[in-house]
């Protein structure tokens, strides 16, 4: 399972003749993944932290392969992934290829942001509350990031090729815009599960529908 993606046509009419239509529907997850266990810390001994664990069940819907052409960002993106009561939050982070990610610290202690994917390799190094750091992604693929001082502490950031993608809502359910009228793949993502592609035939100017069922 991998979330690059080409550049290779998949779209069976000209995108000036075509109206863009859209992909929507739910995605049923069987399991969620189990937050990792926090160790306690003299810091908040006597002082339990809320975690954010809500959006585990967040998934990522997304075309295999998008569209030639169809992808001509004009201005770097920017996203935020927080560092808050020792939690990445969100837990998972769709972005288009280019994007720069900040990692700002919200907690009362330090914090440590590294990834030792091969999509992405960073080690920010230690950093105090109300700081930020950045890193820009460049290319597609699955980051895996983590905090060197809070080993419960991960988060994964989806890097694509294009913009055909989506995540789900609290119900499950995605919509992915502004697709052009075609026939594409599309495959559900959530932490440690992947759907095979899916066909699909998306029609001119309406949406298609499309379900997933992970588990």
């Amino acid at each position: 399972m991998v979330a690059s993606t080409s550049t290779a046509p998949s779209s069976a009419q000209g995108p000036g003749t075509a109206r863009p239509g859209a992909v929507r529907g739910r995605v049923e997850l069987g399991r969620v993944a189990p937050a990792a266990e926090r160790r306690p810390t003299v810091a908040s001994l006597g002082a339990p932290l809320e975690q954010d664990r809500s959006d585990r069940s967040v998934s990522v819907v997304y075309l295999q392969t998008g569209p030639r052409g169809a992808f001509e960002q004009t201005e770097p993106a920017r996203a935020v992934m927080d560092q808050r009561n020792e939690t990445f939050v969100p837990h998972v982070l769709a972005i288009t290829a280019g994007t720069t990610v900040e990692f700002p610290n919200s907690d009362r202690i330090y914090h440590n942001v590294f990834s030792l994917s091969k999509t992405r390799s960073f080690d920010l190094g230690r950093y105090a509350t109300g700081r930020s750091k950045s890193i820009r992604f460049d290319r597609p693929g699955i980051v895996r990031v983590f905090c060197e001082i809070h080993s419960h502490m991960n988060a994964f950031i989806l890097v694509f090729s294009h913009p055909f993608f989506a995540m789900t809502n609290p119900e499950g359910h995605y919509r992915i815009e502004n697709v052009p009228p075609g026939s594409y793949n599309v495959i559900a993502w959530n932490e440690g599960l992947a759907s095979d592609p899916k066909p699909l035939v998306v029609p001119d100017g309406s949406a298609a529908e499309l379900d997933f069922t992970l588990r």
